[in-house]
């Protein structure tokens, strides 16, 4: 059975972006999707170090939620990450535990399925929804869309209750993303993944 990893960025458990994630669950359960979420937004994340401890180990030197997830992730078919705003971005926490997922994974993120979710009282949701796409543009994954852009509005879940286009978006980026992920691996079955090349690294060391 495919495979959804959910990840809730926000500190509260049960608010806004968590009433958002739910309802691309339910969705998921009806295309017969599997989905497991985990929630670090009221964990004690830290950033990374640099410290290199990863590329020698297969890990992040940080043993934490990271690295937990990092297990889940390479076994899903697809990511979908939540994130209120804050000051007009993703919060802190969702930052630097993608950061550290992202650069500390060295398996293949190759064609798994992303999206991204964001909730706002009012305004920054367009900016956030951009920082978070760029986890999974940079790492070949194809990205889920909607109807609108992936994002709700409301100060509390209850609010979010009464965003009915906000809700039925994430209906239909649940819809999108299990079209995805079947068509995907139907695609890999029939013609093969393709090719990715990596042997080019562009830098200017010397100022050329």
């Amino acid at each position: 059975m495919p495979k959804v990893l959910i990840v809730n960025g926000s500190p509260r458990a049960q608010g806004c972006t968590a009433t958002a994630l739910e309802e691309m669950r339910k969705v998921f359960a009806e295309e017969g999707i599997e989905t497991e979420l985990i929630h670090v937004g009221n964990k004690a994340i830290r950033g990374c170090a640099a410290c290199g401890y990863c590329s020698s180990h297969g890990k992040c030197v940080f043993d934490d939620q990271v690295n937990e997830a990092a297990v889940k992730f390479e076994e899903a078919d697809g990511l979908v990450v939540g994130s209120p705003v804050y000051y007009g971005s993703p919060n802190g926490t969702i930052l630097a535990f993608l950061d550290r997922l992202f650069y500390s994974t060295s398996f293949s993120k190759h064609l798994k399925v992303g999206a991204a979710v964001v909730s706002a009282r009012r305004g920054g949701n367009t900016a956030s929804f951009d920082v978070l796409n760029k986890y999974f543009s940079i790492s070949g994954m194809p990205i889920a869309t909607s109807t609108y852009w992936n994002q709700v509005h409301g100060f509390t879940a209850e609010d979010v209750k009464k965003d009915l286009e906000g809700l039925q978006t994430m209906r239909n980026l649940a819809r999108n993303m299990s079209f995805m992920i079947k068509a995907i691996a139907d695609a890999k079955e029939k013609y093969g993944a393709p090719l990715v090349e990596r042997g080019a690294f562009t830098s200017f060391p010397d100022g050329k």
